[in-house]
């Protein structure tokens, strides 16, 4: 089959493992830049366009969308989508995972536990917002944020309170979470492929750090996850509509909690820590689940 790669960056650790992965099994790859393709978006011969030449003979696609043009990636997806073309993850499972908000409020209706979560658009509902939460201290996020970037521990009330005022004076979306004590730093990754976890590890965050993110400097090791952790991340990842997801799952006293789904989960960490060939297996859900140009009828206008 001919294998698409939809990553800005041929040189990425995820990327090239991918390519990899796709040439051992015999595969033709090319890695596509998504800001370089072009639309024919009609009814009669609906095409893309990389580098001014026809994309029309890819079988299968793997979306790598960075957060900062998740709009455009996800309208490359969606016109790979309308041509036939078997997408890894479809276009609606990666901006349903994309905003954080709306992604928790869909795991929260299907009955998905996790922090308690609190957002609210004006400075005068702070204090209630921070009293939702279960007070001090407490977790600040950026909606638009990635990787740790834009989450903020305020220890106090009083840092709370001055955090979450500085962001709506800066027009920021943000959401407020509890803090769960008892995880102390870590979390689980666990990375679903189709309908099973595939591999998972613990993140711990660094001395001095609560972020636990690789990129932030955290460790990663191998981890035996349990049952009831295992299904909660099948579960959020197939409510998010995605076949490929990292899931972000913390240990509380509670029982698991979902932190995030992530569409475009980074191998480097888990390949590293599990010494799993995890961009061999995602390979092998494209061979099993997407059609090749012959085996399927093409779009004719």
């Amino acid at each position: 089959m001919k294998i698409g790669i939809l990553s800005r960056n041929s040189k990425l650790y995820s990327t090239r493992r991918l390519v990899e992965a796709a040439k051992l099994r015999g595969h033709d790859v090319q890695v596509i830049d998504i800001l370089r393709c072009y639309m024919n978006v009609s009814s009669q011969q609906p095409a893309i366009y990389y580098k001014n030449k026809p994309l029309g003979d890819i079988d299968a696609v793997i979306p790598r969308i960075g957060a900062s043009h998740t709009f455009y990636g996800t309208a490359v997806v969606r016109q790979f989508e309308t041509m036939g073309i078997f997408s890894v993850n479809p276009s609606l499972g990666i901006t349903r995972s994309r905003d954080k908000l709306r992604s928790l409020q869909l795991l929260a209706r299907k009955g998905i536990d996790m922090p308690i979560t609190g957002f609210a658009h004006s400075p005068h509902d702070v204090g209630g917002l921070i009293d939702m939460v279960d007070g001090a201290p407490l977790i600040i996020k950026l909606l638009e944020g990635t990787q740790g970037v834009g989450v903020v521990l305020a220890e106090t009330k009083k840092a709370a309170d001055s955090v979450i005022q500085a962001f709506y004076g800066l027009k920021a979306n943000i959401i407020v979470q509890e803090y769960i004590k008892e995880s102390k730093g870590a979390d689980l990754r666990c990375l679903v492929i189709g309908d099973k976890v595939v591999a998972s590890m613990k993140r711990q965050a660094e001395p001095g750090e609560f972020r636990s993110n690789i990129h932030r400097g955290g460790s990663a090791t191998v981890v035996k996850i349990t049952k009831q952790e295992r299904e909660v991340a099948v579960k959020a990842a197939k409510i998010m509509n995605l076949s490929v997801a990292g899931v972000d799952v913390l240990r509380s006293d509670r029982g698991p909690l979902i932190l995030e789904v992530n569409s475009s989960p980074g191998l480097e960490g888990i390949e590293g820590a599990t010494e799993k060939d995890l961009a061999g297996l995602i390979i092998e859900h494209i061979e099993k689940n997407a059609k090749p140009i012959g085996a399927r009828s093409r779009y004719q206008g």
